[in-house]
């Protein structure tokens, strides 16, 4: 079998931390990987046989961090995150009755804070390091909780998507990609720093952080109108003096109240599940095509926990067009080049396939080894989808029987971290109004009005719509992901090194055998 070529490297770049030293060195190592066929042929496709390799370069850091100038000891380093965000907090209160009233809501729903919580411990680190390297509060690290519940999949109903709920607009603005093999909004590292980077010029703009989150939740150009309003009239242009919707008046408070459960959730009969102050995966840098099921298996872990980790891949094959970087958990980055490189298997087993003039589904399925319906199902088409020209059909590379099969477990899984919603019925009684109605169930106004078709007159006996979301939770892949942090073995390497040192380099971490 001939294979193509992948070159995988660590992803570093040089970051400096306030008073930090680091020492520097480099490990080369080589692994075996195939690209895709192009995108023009059909069948099974030869290439010549390439030479692949890798190189991961580390940096030892033993921070000592100084207090002043006359006084140079070592911090404590917390060994818990929940400490270190703790100790960046630096936000102002606000209205009290609304955070109180948010507090309230998250703390008698302890298992949707321990979901969130659970599902925090993939990103969180990350986020964290890149919130700090950017002088923010630490409370920004939080917002993704009241976004998507830390929640990859999260798709709002108008259209948001990813863990900072990004538009489509918003998405492209700040550089990530949309199209049909990938969504950069549910990419954790690009929606991260989009996310940041639209922070940042917001509190840039406005000059308080409660009104930069207006603004990310409202829109800047809202809140620039609101303010124009209220210096017209007189009145003071800060947050707690806009009128400002619903929604955007409880974003800050919900935030709020989060940062008062984190700062002590004992307080609250609370239990955060316990985030170590450690890096949780790893970037690899692609230049080449590889399956994501297979990417899964070299690498040891589940096609759910590699799917919750590259959450932005719409197909099951990672395209180095789309994306730069895959992650890994950070205990397997070693484990997933070794046997990239001792794998005999063909790395893609999916090709992307341009129609052509006179192309139909009956008698182009064959071709690839599948049903007319088959096809259709795989690129998520109805059974009474006809092909157009020039369109981009996803076909099988091999005339295998177990790639349909594969595709949907695919989908299965990547469906499994989108956000599910149940649908409620509210009658209406005496003294019900909209307001009440979306503070009971916790929704904004707006989306009371989105799902019931613009009512603004409430009638005793209506039946009000209300959507929730209802998120899964990956307590058992993330409580296996954090046993293996510390495993000696791995699915497909045996007496494989432990990572002796993780190490901080541009924020991506990477793992440093010795």
């Amino acid at each position: 079998m001939h294979i193509n070529r992948l070159l995988l490297t660590a992803l570093i770049a040089t970051v400096t931390l306030a008073h930090a030293a680091f020492a520097e060195e480099n490990l080369d190592n080589r692994s075996h990987l195939a690209l895709a066929p192009s995108a023009d042929s059909v069948g099974t496709p030869e290439a010549p046989l390439l030479t692949p390799s890798t190189q991961i370069s580390t940096i030892a850091a033993d921070k000592v961090i100084a207090k002043d100038k006359l006084i140079a000891a070592p911090e404590r380093i917390p060994a818990d995150l929940w400490q270190r965000i703790r100790n960046g907090f630096s936000m102002r209160e606000l209205n009290s009755k609304l955070i109180a009233r948010h507090e309230k809501w998250y703390a008698s729903r302890p298992e949707y804070m321990a979901r969130m919580s659970e599902r925090s411990q993939r990103y969180l680190f990350y986020i964290t390091e890149e919130v700090e390297r950017r002088g923010m509060p630490s409370e920004i690290a939080l917002l993704p909780m009241i976004e998507s519940a830390f929640n990859p999949g999260a798709n709002s109903v108008a259209s948001a998507s990813g863990i900072w709920q990004f538009m489509p607009s918003t998405g492209k603005n700040f550089g990530m990609q949309q199209n049909w093999w990938y969504d950069g909004r549910r990419d954790i590292i690009s929606a991260t720093n989009g996310a940041l980077d639209y922070l940042e010029r917001l509190h840039e703009q406005f000059g308080d952080w409660e009104l930069a989150l207006a603004a990310y939740n409202w829109g800047e150009g809202a809140v620039a109108r609101a303010q124009a309003r209220n210096r017209k009239i007189g009145k003071a242009t800060n947050y707690a003096s806009l009128r400002l919707p619903r929604e955007t008046q409880n974003y800050v408070p919900k935030l709020l109240a989060i940062k008062n459960i984190v700062s002590d959730p004992d307080r609250f009969g609370l239990k955060l599940t316990d985030v170590p102050n450690q890096p949780y995966f790893a970037a690899v840098a692609t230049s080449g095509r590889i399956d994501v099921k297979l990417a899964a298996e070299l690498a040891g872990i589940s096609l759910e926990e590699f799917i919750a980790l590259n959450p932005g891949h719409n197909r099951p094959v990672i395209l180095e067009e789309t994306a730069s970087v895959i992650l890994l958990p950070i205990d397997k980055v070693e484990a997933f080049q070794t046997n990239l490189e001792n794998t005999n298997q063909r790395l893609v087993s999916w090709q992307p396939y341009q129609t052509k003039k006179g192309d139909h589904f009956d008698r182009l399925a064959p071709r690839f080894g599948l049903s007319a319906n088959q096809l259709r199902s795989i690129n998520g088409l109805s059974t009474r989808a006809k092909i157009s020209n020039g369109q981009t059909l996803l076909v099988p590379v091999n005339n295998e029987e177990t790639v349909a099969a594969e595709f949907a477990v695919f989908n299965t899984h990547l469906a499994s971290l989108e956000e599910t919603t149940r649908t409620l019925k509210h009658t209406v009684r005496k003294g019900d109004t909209l307001s009440t109605i979306a503070r009971r169930y916790h929704v904004s106004q707006a989306r009371l009005l989105e799902w019931n078709n613009g009512v603004n007159k409430l009638k005793i006996g209506q039946r009000i719509t209300i959507v929730q979301a209802t998120s899964r939770g990956h307590k058992r892949h993330l409580a296996r992901a954090n046993k293996n942090r510390n495993s000696k073995n791995t699915k497909l390497v045996r007496n494989n090194k432990v990572p002796k040192r993780i190490i901080s380099k541009g924020n991506l971490k990477i793992a440093s055998s010795r």
